[in-house]
């Protein structure tokens, strides 16, 4: 299987810690050199000094927030004109909870923002690069509920749908470049999302934390939330050269969770 991603460069989004850690972690040790981009300059530089460098590659830092598209579009325009990237990981944290009726108009702009704006920038500032090496892999971190909608994250649930059906129009146009567009659909994963999940459900219903934990863990068949790793994995695995005939599609990591096919 050739998982060879020596001479690719790849961004990161989202990579101070969580999947985009991960995903950038695998992504080094597959050979690619790494951006890591989120908006703590220190947690950034703590990640990039961390990655491996089996073939000597060269990573590097961004620190610009995501909701701040015109810093975001300058910031990266700027960067890839030096390092050219052909793998953009399009990851940054999910919308606070909530019903959707209830949602300020604030908070439905912000999400759009900082999803689905941003990853127009971030495609748009690596397509060249992308176009003129003839491949490409964009992968975006969205969510299980594109399928399923979840309880309590209106917005969320919103957004997240929003991304996938822009990213399967992009797999469409850009597929003639060799450029796949893939989501990936993380299930509950060991990162702060899910500590902020337990918390809004424990203020919600007056349940302690323990018992939220025990009865998401027990909705999932493998009994067990994934590891940041494990995502970044499958994450990894769709960015490299074995993946070049998946395009389009959005894959849970859920540990079979979700009820749908």
């Amino acid at each position: 299987m050739d998982l060879d991603l020596g001479g690719r460069h790849a961004l990161v989004c989202g990579a101070s810690e969580g999947i985009g850690r991960a995903a950038a972690q695998e992504l080094a040790l597959l050979g690619a050199s790494v951006t890591v981009l989120a908006r703590r300059a220190d947690a950034l530089q703590a990640v990039a000094d961390a990655l491996p460098t089996p073939r000597s590659q060269v990573h590097c830092v961004l620190a610009v927030d995501m909701a701040d598209t015109a810093a975001l579009q300058a910031t990266v325009e700027a960067h890839v004109a030096a390092h050219p990237a052909q793998i953009l990981v399009n990851n940054t944290g999910g919308p606070p909870g909530g019903p959707a009726h209830t949602a300020t108009l604030d908070a439905y702009t912000d999400a759009f923002r900082r999803h689905l704006l941003a990853g127009q920038v971030l495609v748009q500032a690596l397509l060249p690069a992308m176009r003129a090496a003839h491949w490409g892999r964009i992968v975006n971190v969205v969510s299980t509920s594109v399928r399923e909608p979840i309880p309590g994250l209106g917005v969320s649930n919103t957004v997240r749908g929003a991304v996938a059906g822009w990213a399967k129009t992009l797999s469409k146009e850009l597929g003639p470049d060799d450029i796949t567009v893939n989501n990936v659909l993380p299930g509950y994963t060991e990162t702060g999302r899910i500590e902020q999940i337990v918390h809004d459900r424990a203020a919600a219903t007056g349940k302690p934390a323990d018992a939220i934990l025990a009865g998401m863990r027990a909705t999932v068949p493998l009994g067990r939330f994934a590891s940041p790793a494990e995502t970044g994995g499958v994450i990894a695995f769709l960015c490299s050269p074995a993946a070049g005939y998946i395009t389009g599609v959005s894959l849970p990591v859920d540990g079979g969770r979700m009820a749908s096919i």
